[in-house]
């Protein structure tokens, strides 16, 4: 290919905006990026090509192949030599995206080769000698080459093992990354004055990394803006306690705009975070945070650069970290302490009154007044802390500015209102109430003053029928953020355990006015709006409110502890005990079960509630005393509460019916069991009693569909053998054969299957042990010959039907399903399967045949598409190994190496699961034809006789696995070692000679020079271990193999 014709196929490749023809580009010039033999042209490109696009192409070309590749040492220092020059000669005149893709290339080639060879150590060294030339162009590139190396250094590759990755940026951090840091502080003190911003930014970024680099390992999350306390290693101190680092970092700050001005406060936020054992002693720890105060009470001053919403966020962020690293004792005894603390008061309280422009830094200002308040307790001394001052200003001003932001209208997108956003509204309360409950009396008091007058309107308002009631959105908006504050409030107690006995009267007072609220939040015109957004958003934040109040006051640990908010709340309402609260909670629920009928969000809350209280020892045995309670046990129905019919809370049922299955089981009743069933019960009368000819109407599907979620659910609840005998005995047999008529009739509807099947899975659940029967009770067995008709019925029906466009949820998921039925029911060890066989009863080879049939209709690519489908079809191929290995060998050739073929691919998936659940398959199977081949315990049989079979048939076939199962021992990052090493020593017991055809294969693989140590690791890995597989040889390999893979993989030592 001439180089004419090269360029324009790489002009087409980056800019043509026609798909096809970039495709057909990138296939003519893969071969550049994947054959080795290329490396010389991609030079040849680079010295000769004039568009930079070609440059690009050699560039990435590189890349890829020194990445993927394994090349020998010399053409990798060969290619670090040249690009140095290359960056040298040439360097300043390429194109930006070139030299950053050289500068990579380069960086990449050293990390890889680090402990290869010493002279890659050298790169920071020549990175020196571009500083020193006089152009800016040279000077830049060698900060360009610093900045990468340190991102390469501290970001893992893809197919790079993590402990060689780990390995070579410990020994970067230990031997380079000081000196590269003290570079960029240089940099940055001779750019100081520099026109050139570019250079300025460069040297600041280079600072960043540093200061970033992940120095123990911890590898956090970089999207995150929190991180813990930065780990500098000691011998960074003396330039660290020199104050003109923090000052360059605060000067720059000041001369220059947004963004560099952002990376400056990202390095003092860096730096205020420094662990506190890096310092000498106390005094130049607190000469440290003196200079920190002074520079952002410079800031703070000025306000220079705060206009700049990024420079706002970094210096909220930069205050608070103060909250992170020092104690309020060391913030006041710092000379200026009073004038910092009233600025970065005077600063919040700005911040609050402009919350729609600063709400996501507020976060971390309250966060730090939190932090200040609860050290208070620890304060000694005479120095002032001044909080009593400013803490009371700061809660008041951010109640009103949640006033003032529901009053200035919310947001179209309500996933940014905090109000429909849980996770953000959890951010912005997270530290409040530790404020509010610094100066408590006077905090509950403003909260009173300022909901009084609200709930008031409110109250008037449910008597008042007018044409607009926009102005209740308002209101609504208003009660539901004072709730939540409440709410917040009442948490602190159960979470930290500070509210004295004094302060359970000031959480009765606040508390007594949202129980007023719930008065009348459901009556008059307020009961009429349960459509409306804001009405829904208050009834959530009423929910929140009651699972904080019951976590603090109500059950176990409660009972008594709370007098005296007890004592104040049977003034104000009359409530003086826990049974009256509860009736209160639990008439609430009712009342949103009642009224709300498409409003999935608050359905879904206010039954998280209920389980919480049914869940709970002790309120789920007061639960029982109330009336309403015993209402809703004996009246589960649609006319009671409509949401069981809306198909947009379907999903509700399950859990509503768990709920009061819990209930039910709590009080050991037969006749209360069946009573509470008698709604249930009179479901399966109804739909039993329609004909084949009028099962498939929409009555019996919507019915069906139901009746299956709310058994779900109730069989969730059972949780000891007495309870699910209860229900088995209900179900059985009486009510057993709709399950197969609804299989049946209504297999392309997976609307009902799907339910129908996901019941039965749960109810053959072996958890706790429920399906526990006495010794001579055959429920075992008759259960199992149930599932096996409905696992017969479904597979013969879902598998004559077409295909559609969305196969998943018309096929695959109701076949996933029933492997996991059939997997629960083989693993249960409630049913003696030899029973089957011997009194000649196919119930077990039907159900067996039947999801093979299922199995294999899905092609092994569709299997491992679907994570769900994926994650039962191995856990199904791993009871079949396990305990009916018989029924795998007694199948055809093909179809025995088709299933075995795919746990081959499941060993090397990313799955560790799936992974451990193909390996022990495995194992089972090689330890059979170990046991009953090798051996000659019992050749005879007639699985081993079909086993021999099919291995003469494929006779590689456990060379191949063992091979995967090395090369993902020695090459990979696996963290279920132990559980590969079981089927790793069955599979080389059953012939040494695979087992050294492997070892010469592997050892070929490997550099010359390494062989003969590789290959005394071998011979270490079978020592003492004899040719058996009990389980303390098992151990003893699988200890071994542990040596060895580490002893192996230390190659590059």
């Amino acid at each position: 290919m001439e180089l004419a014709q090269l360029e324009a196929l790489c002009e087409r490749l980056y800019n043509s905006q026609d798909s096809v023809e970039r495709a057909q580009a990138e296939n003519t010039l893969k071969c550049f990026s994947m054959n080795t033999d290329y490396i010389s042209q991609c030079q040849y490109i680079l010295d000769h090509a004039l568009t930079p696009y070609a440059l690009m192409l050699a560039s990435s070309s590189l890349l890829k192949q020194v990445t993927e590749q394994s090349l020998a040492l010399q053409l990798r220092l060969d290619i670090r030599n040249y690009l140095l020059n290359y960056l040298a000669t040439r360097g300043p005149e390429l194109q930006p995206f070139v030299t950053a893709s050289l500068i990579q290339l380069l960086c990449r080639i050293t990390k890889f080769g680090w402990f290869d060879d010493d002279r890659f150590w050298d790169l920071v060294k020549e990175s020196m000698s571009f500083l020193s030339q006089v152009t800016p162009g040279h000077y830049a590139i060698g900060l360009k080459i610093l900045n990468q190396l340190v991102s390469e250094m501290n970001q893992a590759n893809t197919g790079y093992p993590a402990t060689h990755h780990r390995r070579v940026a410990c020994s970067f951090r230990d031997n380079c990354l000081f000196q590269i840091f003290q570079i960029s502080l240089t940099s940055l003190h001779q750019l100081k004055n520099d026109v050139v911003s570019q250079l300025q930014e460069l040297a600041l970024s280079l600072s960043l990394k540093c200061l970033s680099f992940d120095f123990v390992g911890t590898s956090v999350d970089e999207s995150s803006d929190e991180f813990g306390t930065v780990q500098i290693p000691s011998p960074w101190k003396p330039v660290l306690e020199e104050s003109s680092t923090l000052q360059i970092f605060f000067d720059y700050y000041a001369i220059t705009k947004a963004p560099l001005s952002k990376e400056a406060l990202e390095c003092l936020v860096r730096l205020a975070s420094v662990r506190r054992s890096l310092f000498t002693n106390d005094a130049s720890r607190s000469k440290f945070l003196a200079h920190l105060m002074t520079g952002t009470k410079v800031i703070l001053q000025t306000g220079q650069g705060l206009t700049d919403h990024y420079n706002y966020h970094e210096f909220c962020r930069l205050l608070g970290r103060f909250r992170v690293n020092y104690q309020l004792s060391e913030l006041v005894s710092v000379e200026g302490y009073s004038d910092w603390i009233q600025m970065v008061a005077e600063f919040t309280l700005k911040s609050l009154q402009s919350w729609q422009w600063a709400s996501n830094s507020v976060y971390y200002l309250l966060g730090l007044w939190s932090r200040l308040v609860s050290s208070v307790p620890y304060l000694k001394g005479d120095a002032p802390s001044l909080l009593d001052e400013f803490v009371p200003k700061i809660t008041e001003s951010f109640i009103t500015s949640r006033f003032n932001y529901v009053q200035d209208g919310i947001p179209d997108d309500l996933s940014e209102n905090p109000l429909d956003n849980a996770e953000l509204l959890q951010d912005q309360l997270d530290c409040f109430p530790q404020l509010c409950r610094f100066q408590y009396e006077s905090s509950s008091l403003y909260i009173l003053n300022i909901m009084e007058p609200v709930l008031q309107i409110y109250t008037e308002r449910a008597r008042v029928q007018v044409s607009d009631n926009s102005d209740l959105c308002v209101i609504e908006d208003k009660l539901a953020w004072i709730v939540h504050i409440i709410a917040a409030i009442l948490k602190v107690k159960q979470c930290t355990g500070c509210s004295a006995e004094s302060q359970e009267v000031l959480d009765a007072e606040i508390s007594a006015r949202v129980l007023q609220l719930i008065n009348v939040t459901d009556s008059g015109i307020h009961s009429q709006r349960y459509g409306e957004i804001s009405k829904q958003r208050l009834d959530r934040a009423i929910l929140t409110f009651f699972q904080n109040f019951r976590k603090s006051y109500v059950g176990d640990q409660a009972m008594h502890s709370s007098k005296q908010l007890y004592a104040r709340l049977s003034e104000l309402l009359a409530l003086h005990d826990h049974l009256l609260l509860l009736n209160v909670i639990v008439s609430k629920i009712v009342t949103n079960l009642k009224s709300y009928i498409e409003c999935e969000e608050v359905i879904d809350h206010t039954l998280s509630l209920f389980f919480e209280l049914a869940s709970g020892y002790m309120t789920g045995k007061l639960l029982l005393k109330l009336d309403t309670v015993k209402f809703i046990l004996s009246n589960h129905t649609r006319e009671h509460f409509p949401f069981l019919e809306a198909n947009r809370c379907s999903r509700s049922r399950t859990t509503f019916y768990y709920i009061i299955g819990w209930l039910i089981f709590m009080e050991d009743s037969p006749v209360k069991f069946k009573s509470s069933m008698d709604p249930l019960q009179k479901v399966f009368l109804s739909l039993e009693s329609n004909p084949d000819s009028l099962f498939r109407t929409d009555a019996v599907k919507y019915a069906l569909i139901g009746l299956m979620r709310d058994l779900r659910g109730i069989a969730m609840a059972t949780n000891s053998r007495r309870t699910f005998g209860l229900l088995f005995d209900w179900l059985y047999p009486a009510h057993m054969p709709l399950l197969i008529q609804g299989i049946s009739q209504w297999t392309d509807t997976p609307e009902v299957t799907t339910p129908l099947l996901k019941f039965v899975a749960e109810f053959v659940l072996n958890k706790a042990q429920r399906l526990t029967f006495d010794s001579s009770s055959p429920n075992g067995i008759l259960l199992f010959r149930e599932v096996s008709k409905l696992i017969v019925a479904y597979g013969s029906r879902v598998l004559s039907l077409p295909n559609p466009a969305d196969i998943y949820a018309y096929k695959f998921k109701g076949i996933w399903i029933c492997l996991t039925i059939l997997s629960r029911a083989l693993s249960g060890n409630y049913v003696n399967f030899g029973v089957f066989e011997l009194y000649g009863d196919r119930a077990l080879s039907d159900a067996l045949d039947a999801a093979l049939r299922m199995t294999l209709s899905i092609s092994l690519s569709d299997i491992l598409a679907y994570r769900k489908l994926t994650r039962a079809y191995f856990a199904f191929l791993e009871v079949l190994f396990n305990s009916h290995i018989s029924f795998i060998l007694n199948l055809d050739t093909s179809t025995f190496l088709h299933i075995v073929k795919s746990l081959e691919s499941g060993l090397k998936g990313l799955d560790m699961g799936i992974s451990s659940q193909c390996a022990s398959a495995v194992d089972n199977l090689a330890a059979f034809y170990f046991n009953n081949i090798v051996m000659g315990e019992a050749p005879n049989l007639p699985g081993a006789v079909n086993l021999a079979c099919h291995i003469a048939e494929c006779p590689n076939l456990f060379t191949e696995i063992l091979k995967d199962l090395f090369e993902i021992i020695l090459f990979e990052d696996c963290g279920n070692q132990w559980s590969l090493s079981r089927p790793m020593l069955s599979l080389i017991v059953i012939s040494e000679q695979i087992f050294s055809d492997l070892k010469t294969q592997i050892l070929a693989s490997q550099p010359m020079d390494q062989r003969q140590r590789l290959s005394q690791c071998f011979d270490k890995l079978m020592a003492d271990v004899s040719r058996s597989l009990d389980s303390k040889n098992r151990d003893k390999f699988t200890q071994n193999l542990n040596v060895f893979r580490l002893e192996f993989r230390a190659k590059n030592n």
